[in-house]
């Protein structure tokens, strides 16, 4: 009996993914451990070894699906020795046809009485109201009382509207949206007018499976998970003079790193949740897990959204080290080429938009953790030192934080110990 292959769970919190390529073909002979293909996950796309040793004898779902159920037969292979005919045993027609990619959907039937013009680029102007000639003379019109009375109020003409009630009964909703000026759901427009589209024009860009996972997990976070925020404002003209002289030394040896402000930042972190571990937790049913190992997740944007990879064992990690593993992850992530050690864990997240100018902002929490770090730009500011004005560089930084896991004083203990650490950046040196 053939061996069946089936769709890989290469994540967690993956349920479907895309079967991105075939590196093998029909016909093509696998030993245990050969990459046969590349599945895009809800992370990154990333690389499908094959368990078994035989000869793959038909392939089920074919390159560029996407949809494609965990655990759904992907292709059969057959065994040494094996005859292709056990492919057309009643065990192969069991399998489930793979959804096609991309599928166009059955056009719905047409709501006008004439067919509407469809222009080369989406009509913008707004809807124009529309004469009424699509109920027949003397036609009885079915609409509720309450639907009656506020047209008759309103002065709006029942013909002209098309009821989204039980059988094309008009009712309330229907009369209050042609009220407000919109086009009611399902309006009825006659013969030979074209219906404008409201709204400006646009175009679509369908949803790949990344970004699915990624709305539907921060939608989970926002609607489920208590935040609240937290922000100091950090002054950083030391930390920038050292981040000067540490590259300038650098360049000298000729070392190929470079130092950024967001490299200061995961170590500060780090170092902070060495001293505050109960912030490098997350919440769960029956216990709040706190981490004995401070893994520093960092956001970093992709041709398909955001993503994760972690800089573990942080805080035994030198300022060079954490700058040479960042770039390194960053590089993997936009690639799409992170392997799913590389992105799935961590304790706390970093997110940094400084380098957009951005000022300050709150990130949503990257459940299951309980904390993540907003890094905003460094800029000059006007600030009070010893009773006189001065200028300084100052950083605005917010934690989000999950309720359940932090309080208001332990959140505050964190920043107590992230604050010294980037104003006087010496001692994340040592």
């Amino acid at each position: 009996m053939p061996i069946q292959i089936l769709m890989p769970a290469l994540s967690p919190t993956m349920t479907e993914g895309a079967l991105a390529k075939w590196l093998k073909k029909e016909g093509d002979k696998v030993k245990s451990g050969d990459i046969i293909a590349e599945i895009e996950t809800d992370k990154a796309t990333m690389e499908f070894e094959a368990v078994d040793e035989g000869t793959i004898g038909k392939i089920l779902v074919a390159e560029g699906t996407q949809g494609v159920k965990v655990n759904q037969p992907i292709a059969l292979m057959l065994a040494q020795g094996e005859s292709p005919s056990a492919l057309t045993s009643p065990f192969v027609t069991a399998v489930p046809p793979a959804p096609p990619r991309a599928a166009a959907p059955t056009p719905a039937p047409a709501v006008v009485a004439a067919p509407v013009a469809v222009p080369a680029v989406v009509a913008s102007a707004p809807a124009k109201t529309m004469p009424a000639a699509s109920v027949a003379a003397g036609a009885r019109i079915f609409a509720s009382p309450l639907a009656r009375r506020i047209a008759k109020d309103a002065g709006i003409d029942l013909a002209r509207l098309a009821g989204s009630g039980p059988h094309g009964r008009i009712i309330q909703v229907d009369v209050e949206k042609a009220k407000a000026g919109g086009a009611p759901a399902g309006a009825k427009a006659p013969s030979g007018v074209t219906v404008a589209q409201i709204g400006p024009a646009y175009r679509e860009v369908p949803l790949n499976n990344f970004r699915k996972i990624t709305a539907r997990r921060l939608t989970e976070a926002k609607q489920t998970i208590p935040h609240f925020y937290l922000t100091i404002d950090c002054t950083i003209d030391k930390l920038l003079a050292l981040r000067a002289e540490v590259n300038a030394r650098l360049a000298e040896q000729k070392v190929d790193a470079k130092v950024s402000v967001n490299d200061f930042v995961i170590r500060a972190v780090a170092l902070a949740l060495k001293q505050v571990p109960g912030a490098n937790a997350s919440f769960t049913e029956t216990a709040i897990r706190e981490y004995t190992e401070i893994d520093i997740s960092v956001a970093v944007a992709t041709p398909n959204g955001l993503i994760t990879p972690i800089i573990k064992h942080a805080d035994q990690k030198s300022l060079v080290a954490i700058s040479t593993e960042m770039k390194a992850l960053a590089a993997k992530a936009r690639d799409g080429k992170l392997r799913p050690e590389e992105f799935q864990g961590g304790g706390f997240t970093i997110s940094n938009l400084g380098m957009y100018g951005v000022r300050q902002f709150e990130a949503i929490i990257n459940p299951p953790q309980g904390c993540i770090l907003a890094v905003g730009a460094g800029e000059q500011r006007a600030v009070v030192k010893d009773g006189a004005l001065a200028i300084a560089t100052q950083m605005s930084c917010t934690l989000s934080v999950d309720h359940r896991v932090v309080d208001g004083a332990l959140g505050a203990q964190f920043f107590r110990a992230f604050k010294p650490l980037i104003e006087e950046p010496l001692s994340l040196l040592l």
